[in-house]
C-alpha cells in the first residue's frame, strides 16, 4: 500500500522476514479537549513525511489550517468534531493513524472509531492532569483492552510536577506507570528532554539530540546541562527510573502498564521518540471479534468492517465515503468483496487512502489498514465485508440520545435538501434521527449540543437548507425489543404517540424522564428498554 507521499507509487520497504500485516501500527490519539492532541497529530504526519507544514491549531496564517481538521467548523472553532484517518509509511513500518474529537458531545463517533484501531496514545496536559473526558476515553479503551501510551504534553510551559502526575494516572486509571522520556525543567527553566532507556538528550531551543554513553552520569551530560539543572534533573530522573515500574512489552499489550512520554507537541520534543516506540512496540493488528468467532490477521480470506461514514468530504462531488478497518487477508484494487447485509457483491474499484482530506488511490491493502470507499449509500456503518464468506463483525454500539430537538425548516421549498441531509448525516453517526408514527415533523437525537451547531452548519453549508431546533416533551429515548413479537407489536400500537423509527427502523420509546422510564419499565416487564444497540449490518429493524 503506497503511503510514503500522496504521489508515491512504489510500494514501501518491508522489514525481511516480516508478513505484511505485521509492519501494520493502527492507533488513535485520545484526550481531553485542548490537551493538544491536533498538534500532536500534526507533529507525527510532520515527523512521518506525509505533510511538509505542520499547522498547529492556534496559529496563525497557513499554519492555522491543521491538516486533520478539514470541516469549516473545525477550523473556525479550533476543535475537532469528526474522526479523522491519516495513512503514512516510515521505515518500513505502514502507520495508520485515526484521530479522535476530544470533545464530550461526540463520544459516540470516538467510541466507534476505537473499534477500528490496535493501540492509542493518551494525551495529558502537563498542567491539568487526567481531565474527565481522558478518563471516560481510557474506560473505552479498557472495555477493548487497548494497550495505551500516554504522552504528557506541554511541558514546555509551567505545569505540574512529573512525579504528582505519574502518581495521578496510576491512582485515578489503576495503570502501572513506565517513565520513558523525562523532562529537564519546566516552563522558563525548561532546557529539554532525556530518553530514560537510551541515554539520548533532546536539546531544547533547538532539532540536536545528543547520545551519552554513560548516561545519568556521563561528564558531558553535566556539562550540557550546567551544574544547578543537572543536579535536580538527575536526583528526578534516578527517581524515576527506580520508583516506577520498568517497561515490560507484555504488560503493556496486555493494558496493565502505559509508557510515559513526557514532551511538547508543539515544539516538537520526543515526538519522534514517541512514533519509534509505536513503531517498536505498539501491537500489529489484533483478531477481531464476529458472530463466527475471533477473525485472525493471518487468515487468508479477505475481511473488513465499516467503522465509519463520511459524507461531502469532497463538497464538488457530493461523495460519501465508506472507511474500511481490514481484519485479514489480502485485499487488491478492483476485487470483488461479499457485502453481507445485502447479499451481493460489491466491486471495490476505486479504494482511496488518505492525509485528512487529502486522497490517493492505493492498490492493495492488508490486516490493520484503513481506506475509504466512495460509494452512494450502499456502504454503512457496521457492515461487514467478506471475500466469499458468510459472518459479521461485531462489537460497533449506538448509544441512546441525551439530548431530543424537533427540526424546524426556515423554507418549506428546501425540504427535499433537508430531507436528504439528515439521512445522510444520521447514516454517517453525526446524530440519530426519529420518524414520528404520527405526524411529519422528523426529531434528531444527539449527546450533546454542540452536534446540534454543527449539524445545522453542515446541513446549511453542503445542502443549502436552513434549520433550527426546538424543545420536545421528551428528554429520553430507548430501544426497544422483546422475544415476543406479539407483545411488542401490542406495546407499539398502545403507545403510538410515543414510539418513534431510528434511521434503520427500529423501535424506539420516547418518554418524558426518568421516572417515566422506570414507570413504564415496571409496567411492561416483557419489554426490554435498552440504552444502547449493537449497529449490526443496518438490522431489519424489528419490523
Amino acid at each position: 500500500m503506497p503511503m510514503s507521499t500522496l504521489a508515491s507509487d512504489a510500494a514501501p520497504a518491508r522489514p525481511v522476514g516480516r508478513r505484511p500485516y505485521e509492519t501494520r501500527r493502527t492507533f488513535a490519539i485520545i484526550s481531553h479537549p485542548d490537551a493538544g492532541k491536533t498538534t500532536l497529530t500534526e507533529k507525527l504526519l510532520l515527523s512521518g513525511g506525509a505533510i511538509e507544514m505542520a499547522g498547529a491549531v492556534r496559529s496563525k496564517g497557513n499554519g492555522r489550517r491543521a491538516k486533520s481538521d478539514w470541516m469549516d467548523i473545525e477550523k473556525n472553532r479550533g476543535i475537532s468534531v469528526t474522526s479523522s484517518v491519516m495513512t503514512f509509511e516510515k521505515e518500513g513500518i505502514n502507520f495508520n493513524l485515526l484521530d479522535t474529537p476530544g470533545h464530550s458531545d461526540f463520544s459516540e463517533d470516538t467510541y466507534r472509531t476505537l473499534t477500528a484501531v490496535d493501540s492509542a496514545i493518551m494525551v495529558i496536559d502537563a498542567a491539568k492532569g487526567i481531565e474527565a473526558q481522558t478518563k471516560k476515553l481510557f474506560e473505552i479503551c479498557r472495555l477493548r483492552d487497548i494497550p495505551i501510551i500516554t504522552f504528557v504534553n506541554k511541558v514546555d510551559r509551567e505545569g505540574r510536577d512529573p512525579f504528582e502526575l505519574l502518581d495521578e494516572i496510576e491512582a485515578e486509571l489503576a495503570l502501572s506507570v513506565a517513565p520513558m522520556v523525562w523532562p529537564v525543567g519546566q516552563g522558563g527553566l525548561f532546557k529539554g528532554c532525556y530518553d530514560l532507556t537510551k541515554n539520548d538528550f533532546l536539546f531544547a531551543g533547538s532539532d540536536r539530540t545528543q547520545h551519552y554513553a554513560g548516561g545519568l552520569d556521563d561528564p558531558a551530560l553535566k556539562a550540557a546541562l550546567g551544574e544547578s539543572a543537572y543536579a535536580g534533573f538527575r536526583d528526578a530522573a534516578e527517581l524515576a527510573a527506580e520508583g516506577y515500574a520498568d517497561f515490560d512489552p507484555e504488560a503493556y499489550r496486555q493494558g496493565h502498564l502505559t509508557p510515559v512520554v513526557f514532551g511538547s507537541a508543539l515544539q516538537n520534543f520526543a515526538v519522534d521518540r514517541l512514533m519509534d516506540f509505536i513503531a517498536e512496540h505498539a501491537p500489529e493488528p489484533r483478531p477481531q471479534p464476529s458472530d463466527k468467532g475471533p477473525v485472525d490477521p493471518s487468515e487468508d480470506k479477505v475481511s473488513g468492517f465499516v467503522f465509519k461514514v463520511q459524507a461531502n468530504m469532497d463538497p464538488k462531488h457530493r461523495d460519501r465515503v465508506a472507511f474500511v478497518r481490514f481484519c485479514s487477508g489480502h485485499f487488491k484494487r478492483g476485487m470483488k468483496l461479499d457485502h453481507v447485509r445485502s447479499g451481493k457483491a460489491l466491486a471495490v474499484s476505486n479504494p482511496i487512502y488518505f492525509v485528512a482530506q487529502e486522497r490517493a488511490l492505493t492498490e492493495e491493502a492488508y490486516a490493520g489498514d484503513v481506506i475509504g470507499i466512495p460509494n452512494h449509500g450502499t456502504l454503512q456503518v457496521g457492515d461487514t465485508l467478506t471475500e466469499g464468506e458468510n459472518f459479521r463483525f461485531t462489537g460497533l454500539p449506538a448509544f441512546a440520545p441525551e439530548v431530543l430537538r424537533r427540526v424546524r425548516l426556515e423554507d418549506s421549498m428546501k425540504l427535499k435538501q433537508m430531507r436528504r441531509g439528515l439521512e445522510d448525516l444520521a447514516q454517517e453517526g453525526l446524530v440519530q434521527v426519529f420518524r414520528p408514527t404520527i405526524g411529519s415533523d422528523w426529531i434528531v437525537g444527539v449527546v450533546g449540543p454542540l452536534q446540534l451547531d454543527v449539524l445545522a452548519s453542515r446541513i446549511a453549508g453542503e445542502y443549502k437548507a436552513d434549520v433550527t431546533f426546538e424543545p420536545v416533551q421528551y428528554n429520553v429515548a430507548r430501544w426497544i425489543r422483546s422475544d415476543s413479537e406479539q407483545k411488542l407489536k401490542d406495546f407499539i400500537r398502545e403507545n403510538t404517540m410515543n414510539v418513534v423509527r431510528d434511521r434503520d427502523g427500529w423501535p424506539v420509546y420516547l418518554c418524558k424522564d426518568d421516572w417515566d422510564l422506570r414507570y413504564i419499565t415496571g409496567k411492561h416487564k416483557d419489554i426490554a428498554f435498552d440504552a444502547t444497540r449493537e449497529i449490526v449490518q443496518g438490522g431489519d429493524g424489528g419490523k
